[in-house]
């Protein structure tokens, strides 16, 4: 059911969607790294260098969140499917706060359970933590912690760019793709390229590797933040707190918590 600022049922079908969401972005996306670095994969003699497979991994992890954003729960709920995401909304005041606070517990909730499936794949999987992020082979804390805070700023500045411009906001889940594969290919080497604290949540708890866990709060958190002061201009041109569907919803909780909708000749 909806629910609005001034109280009234809670929408556990958006927390649901979300949940369902980012479940299905760390399954299939850890899936992808335990297919492509796994000990014992073939995929490994089938592509021999493992920057490209890093960019093939980083592309279709990309275009699951895609496929996620363009499905019934990006209708449904936006598909955030990431702490970050949901926060940076909530700071450019496009969600109320109980409506956060059930997104970010579905997302946390959602990447654990959808990373129980993973321990099917056994010593390949455990052979990579099962998609566990973590400060790769000398790499100092203090790097991987930047590294995190750059990808995520990278990424929240891209969303408010596309959704603040009405003639590009449809192709908002488009960018994820191309970016995380040119982010995933040069960064992960670095922190793993989480983004997401909910993605590094799950395989953590499933795999008990937690080598520099808080990176991957302060990190991502840190970079949305900027990314946020940054876009502070675009804030108000953004209508609501979806990266598609965005006329799903008229009149109805999205846009109430978004406030008055912004008259059509006011954007571009």
């Amino acid at each position: 059911m909806m629910n609005d600022q001034n109280g009234g049922q809670i929408p556990w079908r958006l927390f649901l969607s979300e949940f369902i969401g980012t479940a299905a972005l760390v399954l299939v996306g850890l899936t992808l790294v335990i297919l492509m670095f796994g000990t014992g994969t073939p995929t490994r003699s089938l592509i021999p260098s493992e920057g490209l497979r890093r960019l093939i991994t980083g592309f279709f992890f990309g275009t699951t969140g895609a496929c996620i954003a363009l499905s019934p729960v990006g209708k449904v709920s936006g598909a955030h499917i990431n702490p970050a995401v949901t926060l940076a909304f909530r700071l450019m005041g496009k969600l109320d706060l109980r409506t956060t606070l059930g997104y970010v517990t579905a997302q946390l909730t959602g990447a654990v359970v959808g990373s129980l499936p993973l321990l099917v794949w056994g010593a390949m999987g455990k052979s990579v933590d099962f998609g566990a992020t973590s400060p790769g082979p000398g790499t100092t804390l203090s790097t991987a912690l930047l590294g995190e805070a750059i990808t995520t700023l990278t990424m929240v500045s891209l969303l408010a760019v596309f959704l603040g411009f009405r003639k590009i906001r449809p192709f908002t889940p488009a960018i994820f793709p191309p970016l995380y594969a040119i982010m995933v290919w040069a960064e992960a080497p670095i922190s793993g390229t989480s983004t997401n604290p909910a993605r590094s949540l799950g395989p953590a708890v499933v795999s008990g590797q937690w080598t520099g866990w808080w990176i991957y709060w302060v990190g991502p958190l840190a970079g949305m933040l900027l990314a946020v002061l940054a876009c502070s201009m675009l804030a108000k041109r953004i209508e609501v707190a979806k990266l598609y569907h965005f006329d799903s919803d008229r009149d109805r909780l999205f846009r109430r918590m978004a406030g008055p909708r912004l008259a059509r000749g006011t954007e571009t």
